[in-house]
């Protein structure tokens, strides 16, 4: 994965570069195409596919398996070129198709007109939305890495990896691609090994006592439903998994057992014949006989150990047969080919989930039980991959806390630059004690192989660093090293450690990431101390505002003394944009821009420098695509930082690419499995999307990472808000108090005040903070406020709403003649002039917001200016306008400006008093009556 330079490309990287710093000072205006446009545009591949010469003429196609294709239409999917069918069965057919970043995937469809009714349709996308995040937290379970609908089309369609290139052996060649199934290596090499089979069979039988334990059945396991993917085998069926003891649909002929499919012991018997296939070479009609060779054969006292195993599986009385998965697994463990493999997917999540928040409520739900097959030696996790858990702070001083975290992550910012190592962020491991007590089972939570435990000690000018890297699969230490070093040499003790863990792991280094290694950032010490601790309070800067702020006071030291300490020039920037971002401070752009500047004429080439910039391109000048294209070069320049991920995810955000949004962040999960942040923002993503139950599953992975974060609980009560279950909400804000630094915490709060109608509770709240609490920025004293003064008149105090509503006015009038192109600020002070009623300078106003930021340079802000507009336009009786706009928007995926980070929903519009005006136009009612949330 790693970029590998050279003078040329070097040269080509530095063109482009200064090609789009260019782009940024000018503001050129680029007619983009858009990429699902050019899809449209490009010729489909042709080409006869490959014929699957194992599969068996009574089994149905319905997995990857390949099948020839007559010439037909192409369905169009955002972001996705289908390239060529490889599969169909009797509810939809899967294809090869290609992202825009150029990865392979199969592309299932399924269509509406093979379902009797549209409630059976509508169950299976449900069920199938509701698995998927689901399907990447075992390594049992295939990942679903995308599930979305094409209303007008009459098909929902979902992602998954793909099954390797069974033509070739090689990489993807679309014309020529054949999907890898166990049949064809049946076919090639007649039957496994006893070994082979018995590790196959434990695999398999742990994958579906995954399967089993959240309540479902596979129903059609079978060898041409294995396929394999990245040399591992993977049990595949779309399409027939369903809940235990759903009525049955017909699986395959003589892999059936004689009662049915439909129970998990069926599946076992199943699993039986496929293992007599696989040990035999006889098909499995024949069963029992052994094979005709069997009396030459050299395994033969191994063959009847696990045939033993295959004929309790396969018991036709069903009473005698193995009653559980586990109990398969544990008699092929006991013949001694392999230890019981470890559970959990090593490159997603691996939070659990209850089976009742993965109940599928149709049978075509999709469950793609999958099992692990290689070698008897493979591994889930990579042997090159580590995690550094937190330094332990020996200093007598507890400030030296943060100083700690910043070496720490200096010396994780040097490791992700080496292209040959997977290496976790400080985002997922910094919540793990320094020593944790199960060191192998932190290691399996976050994907990695190898950990980095050490200790630091600081005091007056020196410091001991201690480290030692253990392999966890192993049990054993592979390096280990104490530095006693002067504080003006603790440069090369980051540098020194981050070189002993590459050559403990035998990491190849390229000239250019041993450059980057031996990089020292600036030679004053005291200015790499100020400079550290910034880092440790940015690294939690999504937490709260003073956070951001406090590592602004530390960047800001690090460069006045070091004004050539680029490093911290770039860091301030990034702080300075988000400030401005965050709304808290108007002149943050000109700071922002200043230190982007003294970063790009100190290191203008710089990842950390192009980073920087598209911050600034993202935050401050709301330039999205050219945001993008900085961030897609920092992603060659630094592939393993997860961070650059989550950037990419969020400007796709804005530029509506929702797909590439969650394709992103999926990306930065398989590099960060336990990021919290990236798995909010995911789950947020999908509010936004209005798919709720996977946004809820999501909330419920980040909460097993971060407890007790009122940010993300509100977040979690939002999604239920949207759906109108204003109980489950309550119990989430409960707690809530009136001086939480939280913003978004407190409006979710009063938003669920409101649509309870408990304007006393809200008023009683609003007031106290107003009081009490000390804002970082007067925007947000502003729009408490207008909180304040609308909960007042909608509790019929019509003088106290109009004396609060002139003092919100005081409060953002001044903010808005110093920032006149801010639409948030147009935005609220739109709602203070409707409160006093003042209709035209509330009209002007929110009109005025819709011109500054349209949904077509922001999807995700830009719409929810219109909702504001169209809460004006209710306030002063314009009802028709205000349904018009709702009509569209509540079906436009963004974030509302009253409702958010949620989007608006019938649930809202049904509940919310803001909206009672409109309650008597048939064409309002039907927006909440007839609509689901």
């Amino acid at each position: 994965m790693g970029v590998h330079e050279s003078n040329g490309s070097l040269a080509r990287a530095s063109g482009m570069i200064a090609r789009l710093r260019k782009a940024t000072t000018e503001r050129t205006a680029h007619l983009r195409e858009g990429y699902s446009e050019r899809l449209r545009k490009q010729a489909v591949l042709a080409g006869p596919p490959s014929s699957d010469k194992c599969e068996s003429v009574r089994e149905e196609t319905t997995g990857q398996a390949n099948t020839a294709e007559p010439a037909r239409d192409v369905p169009f999917i955002p972001d996705f070129q289908l390239l060529r069918r490889i599969g169909q069965g009797s509810y939809g057919e899967v294809w090869l198709a290609r992202n825009i970043v150029g990865t392979y995937r199969a592309v299932k469809i399924v269509e509406r007109k093979a379902f009797q009714d549209e409630e059976a349709f509508e169950r299976e996308f449900l069920g199938l939305q509701q698995f998927e995040p689901v399907s990447r937290e075992h390594e049992g379970f295939v990942a679903i890495l995308h599930v979305a609908r094409n209303r007008a089309e009459g098909f929902f369609y979902y992602v998954m990896e793909l099954a390797d290139n069974d033509s070739n052996g090689g990489g993807i060649e679309p014309e020529t691609y054949a999907p890898k199934t166990l049949s064809n290596e049946l076919a090639r090499c007649e039957r496994l090994s006893v070994e082979q089979a018995a590790q196959l069979g434990l695999s398999l039988g742990q994958a579906l006592a995954e399967l089993h334990q959240r309540g479902l059945v596979h129903r059609d396991i079978k060898p041409s439903n294995i396929i394999f993917v990245k040399g591992y085998a993977k049990l595949a069926d779309i399409g027939l998994v369903a809940q235990v003891g759903e009525k049955a649909r017909l699986g395959t002929e003589g892999y059936i057992p004689p009662e049915g499919p439909g129970k998990p012991q069926a599946d076992l018997y199943s699993l039986g014949m496929v293992l007599y296939e696989a040990t035999t070479g006889t098909d499995r009609l024949d069963y029992p006989a052994l094979p005709p060779d069997f009396d030459t054969m050299a395994q033969r006292e191994a063959l009847l150990k696990l045939n033993s195993i295959i004929l309790k599986a396969c018991d036709t009385d069903l009473r005698k047969r193995y009653q559980t998965a586990n109990e398969i697994s544990d008699d092929l463990a006991r013949l001694g080919f392999g230890t019981v493999m470890p559970r959990g997917r090593s490159n997603s999540l691996r939070n659990p989930v209850t089976a009742s928040s993965v109940v599928l409520l149709g049978a075509l739900a999709v469950a793609l039980a999958f099992y692990w097959f290689r070698h008897p030696t493979a591994s889930l996790t990579p042997e090159k991959s580590i995690a550094m858990l937190p330094f332990e702070n020996l200093s007598h001083d507890p400030n030296d806390a943060s100083f700690a975290e910043g070496i720490q992550e200096e010396i994780l910012t040097r490791l992700v630059k080496i292209a040959d190592l997977k290496v976790i962020s400080r985002t997922s491991t910094q919540r793990y004690p320094s020593k944790p007590s199960d060191l192998t089972k932190v290691a399996r939570q976050l994907g990695v192989t190898n950990v980095l435990e050490g200790s630091l000690q600081k005091a007056a000018d020196q410091v001991r660093v201690s480290v030692q890297l253990l392999n966890t699969r192993t049990n054993s230490h592979l390096w280990a090293e104490t530095y006693d070093r002067k504080l003006t040499d603790i440069f090369s003790v980051e540098s020194e450690i981050a070189k002993g863990v590459a050559e403990a792991l035998q990491a190849k280094l390229t000239g250019h990431e041993e450059q980057a290694l031996a990089a020292k950032p600036t030679n004053n010490p005291e200015a790499y101390d100020a400079y550290l601790r910034g880092l440790a309070f940015q690294a939690r800067i999504g937490q709260s505002i003073h956070l951001a702020l406090k590592c602004i006071e530390y960047f800001e030291r690090a460069v006045q003394l070091d004004p050539n300490f680029a490093l911290a020039w770039a860091r301030l920037s990034r702080a300075q944009a988000y400030v401005y971002f965050q709304r808290v401070d108007t002149a943050r752009p000109d700071l922002a821009k200043d230190a982007l500047e003294h970063a790009q004429k100190l290191q203008p080439n710089s990842p950390e420098t192009l980073l920087a910039l598209g911050y600034y391109q993202y935050w401050v000048l709301r330039d999205y695509a050219l945001a993008k294209a900085t961030f897609g070069l920092v992603s060659k320049l630094l592939p393993g930082n997860s961070d650059v991920a989550w950037a990419l995810s969020a400007v796709n955000r804005r530029l509506g690419n929702w797909n590439e949004s969650l394709a992103a962040v999926q990306a930065g999960l398989d590099l960060d499995p336990r990021n919290g942040e990236l798995i909010t923002t995911s789950a947020w993503t999908y509010d936004m999307l209005r798919q709720f139950p996977v946004a809820l599953t999501r909330y419920d992975q980040a909460t097993d990472i971060i407890a007790n974060d009122p940010d993300l609980m509100s977040l979690k009560a939002g999604s239920y808000q949207a759906q109108g279950n204003l109980e489950q909400a309550a119990n989430l804000l409960s707690e809530i108090p009136a001086d939480t630094p939280f913003e978004n915490a407190f409006f979710i709060k009063m938003t669920q005040l409101r649509l309870e109608r408990n304007y006393a509770e809200a008023i009683r709240l609003l007031q106290t903070r107003l009081a009490q609490f000390k804002f970082t920025s007067e925007i947000y004293r502003g729009g408490t406020q207008v909180y304040l003064a609308i909960a007042q008149r909608l509790a019929g105090d019509a003088a106290g709403a109009k004396v609060t509503a002139e003092q919100a006015r005081n409060t953002l009038e001044p903010l808005g003649k110093k920032q006149p192109d801010n639409s948030n600020f147009a935005e609220w002070l739109a709602l203070a002039y409707a409160e006093l009623g003042e209709k035209d300078l509330a009209l002007k106003e929110a009109e005025r917001a819709t011109m500054l930021l349209p949904s077509a340079k922001d999807a995700v802000d830009g719409p929810g200016t219109e909702e504001n507009l169209a809460l004006v336009q209710t306030i002063f009786g314009d009802s028709s306008s205000a349904i018009a706009t709702l009509m569209r928007l509540v079906q436009t995926p963004f974030q509302s400006q009253l409702y958010g980070p949620m989007p608006l929903t019938p649930a809202y519009l049904r509940l919310d008093p803001l909206w009672d005006s409109l309650r008597a136009d048939p064409g309002f009612r039907e927006l909440y009556e007839k609509t689901q949330p």
